[in-house]
């Protein structure tokens, strides 16, 4: 029978298991905090496709209903597709993962995370990364960690390590810290305009805090780790490196990239690309060579060409300094029609950001399992189509890159939106990606800021976005001796450095952030110079998005609908909105306007429209219904039918005795067939039908039974001669 092992690290609250489930898989664990339980396992393929010449590490986080008790929704009762939670989760487990596997190992690794058990109090994001770390530890899978992740919380002013769901709504820092024993390697999450020196010791604790962790996989591994299986790395052949290095020398792949524009840089690339292969050709014959050997060799060639002249000389492929940010565009209102626009432009990346602004209700619901926010009323959608990097390519719908990168823009603008009581909108920023050329998720920031400002929204300040990158030169035993960080940097840049780390935030601080490494690791000293650097590029990038638009504009757009808060009685809501929600729906329909509840229950209401009498139908009709508000008028309904008086009211019901009509909200009375017209009325629907607005008179209300009697004759008798009131009274009201 198969033993089980436990390791625990009391200290944070995890337990990791393995030995009793998922025994097949190269390396199986379950890890525990709390009730929270996590399987994680991890396989390799034993062989490659053939041709092959990248690696293919697919991490997939799979959260199932039965772990929180709860049947899935929809028509087949079963999960589908990922919900953006799960591949939120998924990048977070593989971007820390990747850079430790063997250089040229290029066999395929699958890491699957499945939630078992959901307690609703911890978070099973950190538990995933965790889980991956012990479940490649202990396989047979050759891998450089281990490595452990924690979440950072700042508390009144305490850092606080794997808080709980309900903690973190108190939290003015969400920092995602994973590392290794040593050095950082990946950080994600977002702050509330956090100063670079105080995000510099949350990263200290950070680091501290996840040693436990290590150490305890590393207990696991010691008990029930496997021996590393042995694997081919693939690589170019001795002859063929030979023979392109020759016919492609180092100072011509320098030449054919320095001073160039992009696509410049990449034809030059093709062309030498094309003298080698013809060379291999002729000297080895097509055969004994592959495209593999062709790609290593040039990588490595490229590799070393945009490190060069950055560590030796501080210049870039570009021509610009270490710390030089290109050339600076910012628009806004670029489109006419919509609510906000902007375009931002850095060099050849090019965003242009688009907001809408609507209801309340049109916040997106969020179906997560273990806990969390149950809605969220700001989106940032991020689209990437092919042609931004000037390629023809599948259109489809939004891949993990796309959400990961709206992701992280979203979370930067976040801190400082104005709250929902003063500014009470749903806010979608779509950020289309007009061209691409390094840190498109950075210009979705800072045209995302600009267009919010555009739309009117009145942030609290504005956020710019920047990336800095890393070129290192290492020691015979792998350690960094040389190194230089390089601010805003080009899309070859990022392929062929060490590092992207992004940095979001105001003059005050910063708001968002993430860092992902093609090395084992990021020594802190490196990483204080890029977040001081991403300061001072932040700072200059912010001049010129207020050169474009100093101040969010002090009113919407005429096309956004306005919105006006009245407050009523709580006790009323239930009347407001009507059985089976009859008489919101119908005030809505018939005024045009668009009215939300506060879902506290607090009897506030809010009230949507681009139309100034649509606004003040609405107010009126819920007025007459309410009483005017909280305190105001009793009783029921809306102001009770005078005798005598004349209405505007819709017609409710059809009987073969005549109609009721609605005079006032709630308040409804009978017109006899009688009384329809000045001649004799066959049939009811002859003169009215289900929905009109017609004028009446009231003629009589029976003392007992508060029965009310209209007449159409009657109102029709008193108008004749007058001017027909025009047909703002479109809701039933008292004249």
């Amino acid at each position: 029978m198969n033993q089980k092992h436990i390791v625990k690290v009391p200290s944070l609250g995890f337990q990791f298991s393995t030995g009793s489930i998922g025994n097949l898989a190269g390396g199986a664990v379950i890890v525990t905090v709390g009730e929270t339980n996590l399987m994680v396992t991890a396989c390799v393929a034993q062989t490659m496709r053939p041709g092959q010449d990248f690696f293919p590490l697919t991490v997939d986080y799979r959260e199932k209903y039965a772990a929180a008790g709860r049947f899935p929704g929809g028509y087949f009762k079963r999960e589908g597709r990922p919900s953006e939670k799960e591949i939120l989760t998924s990048r977070l487990c593989d971007r820390p993962c990747r850079p430790l596997f063997p250089e040229g190992f290029l066999n395929e690794v699958q890491i699957i995370g499945q939630l078992l058990s959901a307690d609703q109090i911890n978070d099973a994001d950190i538990a995933m990364i965790n889980g991956a770390s012990a479940a490649l530890a202990i396989s047979d899978i050759p891998w450089g960690g281990p490595i452990a992740g924690v979440r950072v919380a700042e508390i009144d002013g305490q850092f606080v390590a794997n808080p709980t769901i309900e903690q973190m709504y108190s939290s003015t820092l969400d920092l995602i810290y994973v590392g290794t024993e040593k050095d950082m390697l990946m950080i994600e999450g977002s702050a509330d305009q956090i100063t670079e020196e105080r995000f510099i010791e949350a990263l200290t604790f950070g680091q501290q805090a996840i040693q436990p962790i290590i150490t305890a996989i590393k207990e696991l591994v010691a008990i029930a780790g496997k021996p590393k299986s042995h694997f081919a790395l693939v690589g170019a052949t001795a002859e063929a490196r030979a023979i392109i290095e020759r016919v492609v020398p180092s100072d011509r792949i320098s030449t054919a990239i320095y001073g160039h524009e992009k696509a410049v840089r990449s034809a030059n690339i093709k062309i030498l690309k094309a003298e080698a292969h013809a060379a291999l050709t002729t000297e080895l014959g097509a055969g004994r060579f592959s495209d593999v050997d062709l790609n290593v060799v040039f990588e490595d060639l490229q590799y070393k060409a945009y490190r060069k002249t950055v560590l030796d000389r501080g210049v870039r492929s570009d021509g610009r300094g270490q710390k030089d940010v290109r050339p600076l565009t910012a628009q806004v209102g670029v489109l006419p029609r919509v609510h906000g626009s902007a375009m931002f432009q850095r060099g050849d990346t090019q965003n242009i950001a688009i907001v809408t602004l609507g209801p309340t209700k049109e916040a997106q619901d969020m179906d997560g399992l273990t806990g969390g926010a149950k809605s969220k009323s700001f989106m940032l959608h991020y689209n990437f189509p092919p042609f931004s990097v000037g390629e023809a390519g599948r259109f489809i719908g939004p891949g993990r890159r796309e959400i990961g990168h709206g992701a992280l823009a979203e979370r930067s603008l976040v801190p400082v939106l104005p709250p929902e009581d003063a500014f009470p909108y749903s806010i979608r920023v779509v950020s289309e990606i007009m061209a691409s050329n390094g840190s498109t998720s950075m210009a979705s920031i800072c045209g995302g800021c600009l267009a919010l400002m555009d739309a009117g929204v009145p942030i609290i300040a504005p956020v710019a976005g920047i990336s800095c990158g890393l070129m290192t030169e290492n020691d015979a035993d792998g350690s960094i001796k040389k190194w230089t960080t390089i601010t805003d940097i080009l899309g070859e840049e990022d392929h062929f450095g060490d590092m992207d780390f992004k940095l979001a935030g105001t003059t005050k601080g910063i708001t968002g952030f993430q860092l992902d490494l093609k090395i084992g690791g990021l020594p802190f000293e490196i990483a204080k110079t890029a977040i001081f650097q991403a300061r001072d590029a932040r700072i200059e990038i912010l001049r010129v998005m207020l050169g474009s638009l100093p101040a969010p504009r002090a009113d919407l757009s005429k096309y956004a609908p306005r919105i006006q808060t009245i407050q009523i009685d709580p006790e009323k809501i239930g009347l407001l909105i009507g059985p089976g929600g009859k008489t919101i729906r119908r005030i809505t329909e018939t005024t045009g306007a668009q009215i939300d509840i506060a879902e506290d229950d607090s009897g506030k209401i809010f009230i949507y429209s681009n139309n100034g009498d649509a606004m003040a139908r609405a107010i009126k009709e819920i007025d007459g219904l309410c009483g005017g508000g909280s305190g105001g008028g009793g009783g029921g309904g809306g102001a009770p039918i005078e005798t005598g008086k004349l209405y505007h009211g819709r017609v409710t019901g059809i009987k073969d005795f005549g109609c009721f009509v609605e005079c006032t909200p709630g308040k409804e009375g009978l017109v006899h067939i009688s009384e329809l017209a000045d001649f004799r009325v066959r049939r009811t629907e002859d003169v009215v039908k289900m929905g009109d607005m017609i004028w009446v008179k009231c003629v009589g209300v029976d003392e007992r039974s508060g029965k009310v009697r209209l007449s159409r004759k009657a109102a029709m008798k008193e108008m004749e001669g007058q001017p027909q009131p025009a047909a703002e009274a479109a809701a039933p009201a008292a004249q």
